[in-house]
């Protein structure tokens, strides 16, 4: 299932695409997209609402803003250098441990709003990930297939960095990663069953046309499971909660003389069976 958010900021309906192309409006199930309908029977209501063809369509769907697919997230968790290629290209050493911060739940914005490059931005970049989505309550998880069954579904997700503020300001990472706008997010949340397996889906970007990442999960260090298994040890992670899961290689940080994002640059993302992203970029 495709769950979206359609509507002005603030003002979003929760709404699905269907198998058979059609937007319905959910409003008559639930509030919203968030963590309660992830972690009840929402999915599971509206399943059976479809097939009883109980659900309206949601009209003018097409000419609606597309908001992120799940409500603000109580928390957003990233793993960092998780991907082999990504880390040789940037000088750095594979982690032993993983690499973990957090981002500030309010960047997390819709997969087509515009991001704005904070003022005194030097080097704003781009990082396409596979976002993960948390449905049920993970705590000291024992292993990679309670992992599993923690997971509601998948989205697109891009996290924007600054790393001028990232590497050179602090000694923590989350002052480059949390600037406002820097997460959109969808433009669907994919329900874990259409996704069988995680690590065989192809990443790509763009940067005005011209391709710049050009990944697969299958490259992660970390896989998925195992990074919601580890996290779980530190951390609980709620219904609703984000993870994004790492980039693949091809930022401008591990492209000598690619230059950085700038206003009126665009960038396009896509992840197989997710969907895909288009942003363009403004001062702040």
């Amino acid at each position: 299932m495709k769950f979206q958010r359609l509507g002005d900021a603030g003002q979003e309906r929760p709404a699905l695409l269907a198998d058979d192309g059609l937007t319905y409006d959910l409003s008559a199930i639930t509030s919203d997209i968030n963590g309660a309908f992830l972690a009840g029977d929402g999915v599971e209501r509206v399943r059976t609402a479809l097939a009883a063809s109980e659900v309206p369509l949601l009209e003018g769907a097409s000419d609606l803003r597309v908001g992120a697919p799940v409500a603000r997230p109580g928390k957003v968790v990233c793993i960092g250098l998780n991907y082999r290629d990504h880390a040789k290209e940037t000088g750095a050493a594979i982690p032993p441990r993983p690499i973990v911060f957090l981002k500030d739940p309010g960047t997390v914005v819709g997969p087509y709003d515009d991001v704005l490059i904070p003022r005194g931005s030097s080097r704003t970049d781009w990082e396409v990930e596979l976002g993960v989505v948390i449905g049920r309550r993970a705590r000291y998880l024992e292993g990679t297939v309670d992992a599993l069954g923690c997971i509601a579904g998948y989205a697109v997700s891009h996290d924007v960095s600054e790393r001028e503020f990232q590497l050179d300001f602090s000694s923590q990472w989350d002052i480059g990663k949390s600037c406002e706008t820097f997460n959109p997010f969808g433009p669907w949340l994919v329900t874990a069953d259409e996704i069988p397996d995680p690590q065989d889906l192809a990443l790509h970007l763009a940067v005005n046309g011209e391709q710049r990442q050009d990944g697969h999960t299958r490259n992660m260090i970390l896989q998925v499971a195992e990074i919601v298994a580890y996290l779980s040890q530190y951390m609980v992670l709620e219904p609703g909660d984000v993870i994004n899961t790492g980039t693949p290689a091809g930022v401008a940080l591990g492209l000598p003389g690619t230059p950085y994002l700038r206003p009126g640059d665009t960038v396009e993302l896509s992840i197989d069976g997710l969907g895909s992203q288009r942003q363009t970029f403004d001062r702040a």
